[in-house]
């Protein structure tokens, strides 16, 4: 088992998102067999009480849900 970790600063938008997608759509694509996991680690936080400037923007599904807006990449 191998992993490749990514990550960033406190920056929204760099694409490290649809960076990591991407590069396992590739592995996919070659027959290796890839799980991604996305860890926002906020503490007693949730993304939806942040300021868009520290998160990004939030998305809010149809149950009331918040989650980040990379998840359509994933």
């Amino acid at each position: 088992m191998k992993y490749i970790v990514v990550a960033g600063g406190v920056v929204s938008g760099l694409g490290k998102g649809i960076t990591i997608s991407s590069l396992g759509r590739l592995l996919k694509s070659c027959g290796l067999s890839v799980t991604s996991i996305k860890i926002d680690p906020y503490l007693n936080v949730d993304a939806g009480t942040m300021s868009p400037f520290e998160h990004g923007e939030v998305f809010t599904l149809h149950d009331g849900g918040e989650a980040d807006l990379d998840l359509g990449n994933y």
